[in-house]
């Protein structure tokens, strides 16, 4: 399958969720069978031979290839949530969007030193809430961390963001902001 058909499984939503946002929806990716595979080979692929304990999905379309991977790699699977969504104790990163402040949070005892981690969502756009994913997960001194995400809209320049000794890779770098 090549990067336009994988491009073109995804359905865009003009407006949503607010006017002048054009939302990338991969859940028609997900339904494809193919198109699934095809990204879950990818990503697998690229992850293989890293050493993967953990991944790391962010709520909540992080989850979806994120558990899938975390199968494929014999690696656990963690959720990174929004506040009160996880039953035990947790931890939480504050963040700044353009119109105020966010928090995620993770169970206390979701990752241990010296794990490798995978930080796994759908789309990277500004940033903002990936690379808190990052802050959360490096509290916990794993060995290494890497981040991957299905599309990124690279005219945000959010993979330059990263921290040097965060990876990223990302399956269909696309145009829009």
């Amino acid at each position: 399958m090549s990067k336009e058909s994988l491009i073109a499984s995804l359905r865009t939503v003009p407006d949503y969720p607010k006017k002048g946002i054009l939302f990338w929806d991969v859940t028609t990716l997900f339904k494809d069978a193919q198109a699934f595979k095809e990204v879950e080979d990818i990503l697998y692929e690229e992850y293989k031979d890293k050493g993967v304990t953990k991944v790391a999905g962010i709520e909540s379309r992080g989850f979806v290839m994120g558990a899938a991977l975390a199968s494929r790699l014999g690696a656990g699977f963690v959720l990174i949530r929004k506040p009160g969504k996880l039953p035990a104790d947790t931890v939480s990163m504050e963040y700044s969007l353009e119109y105020g402040h966010d928090r995620i949070e993770m169970h206390t005892d979701a990752i241990v030193e010296g794990d490798v981690v995978l930080i796994h969502d759908d789309l990277l756009a500004t940033g903002g809430t990936s690379l808190a994913a990052v802050k959360l997960v490096k509290q916990f001194h794993p060995k290494q961390v890497y981040a991957s995400f299905i599309i990124n809209l690279k005219d945000f320049g959010s993979v330059a963001k990263f921290p040097e000794d965060v990876p990223v890779k990302t399956v269909l770098d696309l145009e829009g902001a």
